[in-house]
This record gives C-alpha cells, structure tokens and sequence, in this order.
C-alpha cells in the first residue's frame, strides 16, 4: 500500500531501487520477496538491486550462503540491474586501500553509499549519458538474458 501510494505521487515514475544483504533473512527472503510483489504490481517498471553478497571472512554465520543461493534465482527473474558489492571487497578496500586496522560497519558502509551515488549520479544530474534506468541498464547490460 506504501509503495502504491509514493508511485502515485510520481511525476515520471521509472523504476524502483533497492538496497538489500543477500546473507541475513530479511534482505534475502523478506527482500526478494518484496521485489516480486513489486514487479507483479508493476512490470513495466525497471527494478535495480544494490545487493551486498555475504563472505566467510567478514562473517561466520552458516546459513548465509544458503540465504544467498536461494534468493539469487529470485534476482534474476525479477530485477532488471542487479549491483552485486562484495563484503570480503569492501573489507580489503577499508584495510588496505583506507589502512583502517579494523573497519566497522560503518566503514564498509560509507564505501557502499560511494559506490551507489556514483551509479546514480547521472540519474540525479542533467546530462546526457544515462539519463535514466533504462538507459543505464541498456549501456550496462550487453546481453540481457543468456
């Protein structure tokens, strides 16, 4: 009803954008399925992840390669872009790029944000190139569906 609600209030309503871990229960189950929900109400619409996949080097918990594996078939047949941002990436970025002794959350944190305000950053400013989701998925995505 929320989501309903702020696209009605839409001038030019493009897609939707979420950002999501693939290693917790939320983000993999209550996540994905908030996505298929979204393109069943509106599937001409663009659906674009931001998904964080899980490392047994950030973090030990057993399930999250199995939340991770399970949610991935839901990704491909529902989202149009997915990000994909590795944690044990992040991780390395922060201790040996940034010479952080032990990141936190929010270290890996402020990188992400880095990482999706660049993406959309030709969505947010005029210009030319990528103006739009679609846009940026085509000049990304050579070949949508193998």
């Amino acid at each position: 009803e929320v989501v309903r609600k702020e696209a009605e209030n839409c001038d030019c309503l493009q897609g939707f954008q979420l950002t999501h871990s693939l290693g917790g229960g939320t983000g993999s189950g209550l996540g994905t399925l908030l996505i298929s929900k979204i393109r069943e109400q509106y599937p001409d619409r663009m659906m674009c992840t931001f998904s964080v996949v899980p490392s047994p080097k950030v973090s030990d918990t057993v399930v999250e390669p199995y939340n991770a594996t399970l949610s991935l078939h839901q990704l491909v047949e529902n989202a149009d872009e997915v990000f994909c941002i590795d944690n044990e990436a992040l991780y390395h970025i922060c201790h040996n790029t940034l010479k952080l002794k032990d990141p936190t959350y929010g270290d890996l944190n402020g990188l992400v944000s880095q990482v999706m305000s660049g993406i959309t950053c030709s969505l947010r400013f005029p210009g030319q190139l990528n103006s739009d989701l679609r846009k940026l998925a085509v000049n990304l995505i050579p070949f949508p569906r193998l």
